[in-house]
């Protein structure tokens, strides 16, 4: 399903002339608002492939139809998404859940659709009925040599899987864990899966990064063999220049100050990408920005004020992608929530008065540091990253046309409405 540029402009036209008002309004509370628009047009968020079908939970899983039941529909999909906003011009993979028979034909259709291949992404938490050896009790760190001989194996598969679909990173996330004091040996266990990271480390391409996530818990409850960032640092500190610790903002114990550890692993020169999400509970994968978009925007000023001191690219020298799960939300809709809210907080992060931050800073004038950033986060800069879709030629309100061009009704007509997208 295609959506014509022309609709893209009729829908723009009828709502031109009150975005207008409010970008004048915009321009007249911030500074430089001409280098927060680019910014805004250069910086892309990668789509996950397993994120456009309904999520769920161990209770229960409601398809809402349509979803996509093959790769070639995933990433038509994330061409629908990309086409409306323009800020989501690449798709990550999960192997071997999206492995592509044609690679030529897949690297086409990408491009068809202006889409880059972002990181691809082993699978070591599931068993697949190929596979020789089950992961019940770890696959990196498994305590049998034969059973992390074969996740070396499949994560260095996937790494020319990624080759040839012109990826260039690796990420990296593992269930290795144990749920009863006593079931491993925790030095053991985190030597065993150094060992296997540097076997996986050693196949890297001289371009390529490898991102290794953490998480504190689930799906085991006792222990995580990479439970936390300074885990994660210590194992990436470990393997060289290109491995670099992945953030997923679910991924954390209740009220971990992410800022601080995303500041952090950027003057460590380890700060790899992001998987953006929200949550209330635990790793709940909500909607970006839906419950703490306060926090969102104190990231992102950690991570502007933190590139901009390493004189790095925004836009290309960290990974950005959505790790999101849509329970009772229309993927697509989800998703472009999601961008639009990663959108304003980089924005607003953007307006910071940096000169003013640092001399209040200098002075210990707290109160002072304080009302620069809540200004800034309070700020109304949704104007401003409409407007940079609108020069990019995308839709000034997504979700609206999106919803008027009823998307979702004619995905359903083309694929049905009992189909479950591949890899849930």
């Amino acid at each position: 399903m295609l959506i014509e540029s022309s609709k893209i402009a009729s829908h723009n036209d009828g709502l031109f002339k009150s975005h207008q008002n409010k970008l004048v309004f915009t321009v007249s509370e911030i500074t430089e608002t001409e280098s927060i628009i680019q910014k805004l047009i250069d910086f892309q968020i990668a789509i996950p492939s397993w994120a456009l079908g309904t999520g769920g939970t161990r209770f229960g899983r409601f398809p809402g139809g349509g979803e996509p039941r093959s790769l070639e529909e995933k990433i038509e999909d994330v061409g629908l998404l990309h086409a409306l906003n323009n800020s989501s011009g690449a798709i990550s993979l999960h192997i071997p859940w999206d492995i592509p028979t044609d690679y030529q034909a897949i690297k086409k259709l990408a491009a068809q659709h202006h889409l880059k291949f972002d990181a691809v992404n082993s699978n070591t938490f599931q068993d697949q009925a190929t596979q020789e050896y089950s992961y019940k009790y770890g696959s990196l760190q498994n305590v049998n040599k034969a059973v992390r001989k074969q996740a070396i194996a499949h994560n260095i598969e996937v790494i020319q899987q990624g080759i040839a679909l012109g990826s260039e990173s690796l990420t990296v996330w593992l269930a290795d864990g144990s749920c009863f004091p006593g079931q491993l040996n925790f030095r053991k266990a985190y030597h065993n899966t150094l060992e296997s990271l540097e076997e996986i480390y050693s196949a890297l391409p001289s371009n390529w990064k490898l991102f290794l996530e953490y998480k504190c818990a689930e799906p085991n409850f006792y222990s995580t063999t990479v439970a936390d960032w300074g885990q994660s640092y210590s194992y990436v500190k470990k393997l060289g220049d290109k491995a670099l610790t992945l953030v997923d903002l679910g991924h954390h114990l209740p009220n971990a100050n992410i800022e601080q550890i995303v500041s952090l692993l950027l003057m460590e020169d380890k700060l790899g990408g992001f998987h953006f999400n929200d949550s209330k509970y635990g790793d709940d994968d909500l909607t970006a920005g839906a419950l703490k978009p306060y926090q969102l925007f104190l990231i992102f000023n950690e991570l502007v004020e933190g590139m901009d001191a390493r004189g790095m690219n925004h836009a290309k020298d960290l990974g950005w992608m959505i790790d999101a799960s849509h329970n009772v939300k229309d993927p697509m809709e989800d998703l472009l929530q999601s961008v639009e809210a990663i959108m304003v907080a980089y924005a607003q992060a953007l307006s910071v008065d940096r000169k003013a931050l640092e001399i209040a800073q200098e002075e210990n004038d707290v109160v002072r540091a304080q009302e620069i950033l809540q200004n800034a986060f309070r700020t109304d800069v949704r104007a401003l990253v409409a407007e940079a879709r609108l020069r990019s030629g995308a839709a000034l309100n997504p979700v609206g046309l999106y919803r008027d061009l009823a998307v979702r009704q004619g995905l359903i007509a083309e694929r049905g409405l009992k189909t479950v997208a591949t890899g849930l």
